[in-house]
């Protein structure tokens, strides 16, 4: 699998990308970028289909990941416990988890079923920050 990993994005208000306590690494929620390192956005059902939106929640799980290269390290990963996706979509529109689904199974092709497979929260909301399509964050075992 080729990803092509992104530098740790600043966090935009007054919190960090990763926090750790125990044994787990709580990753603030993640937007995604294009190849050019731009945020994408807009609402899906309007500006974004159901394939875009996917292929920005793809993008999403990039970001994650990206964080847990440059911030956790790869080795330190025993699972990803637990995402929660967030689709800034269209009041009819209803296939939050198909969008969601980008990212999860962007996650279970890196790291593979055991380590991989999460349990998974997929809601649509009004508006995500700065007008992006999706945000995702994560709890990651350690």
């Amino acid at each position: 699998m080729d990803i092509k990993f992104i530098e740790t994005p600043s966090p935009i208000g007054n919190f960090v990308n990763v926090r750790f306590s125990g044994k787990y690494a709580y990753i603030s929620g993640q937007g995604p970028f294009d190849d050019s390192g731009n945020l994408i956005t807009g609402k899906v059902g309007k500006d974004l289909d159901q394939e875009e939106a996917y292929d920005a929640a793809r993008r999403v799980g990039i970001t994650i990941l990206s964080v847990i290269k440059n911030d956790i390290g790869f080795e330190k990963v025993k699972r990803v416990v637990k995402i929660l996706g967030l689709v800034n979509c269209t009041v009819d529109f209803l296939t939050q988890p198909k969008v969601i689904n980008g990212c999860s199974d962007l996650l279970v092709e890196f790291f593979g079923k055991e380590k991989g497979v999460h349990a998974r929260s997929a809601m649509g909301v009004y508006v995500l920050p700065n007008n992006i399509p999706v945000e995702i964050e994560a709890i990651i075992e350690l």
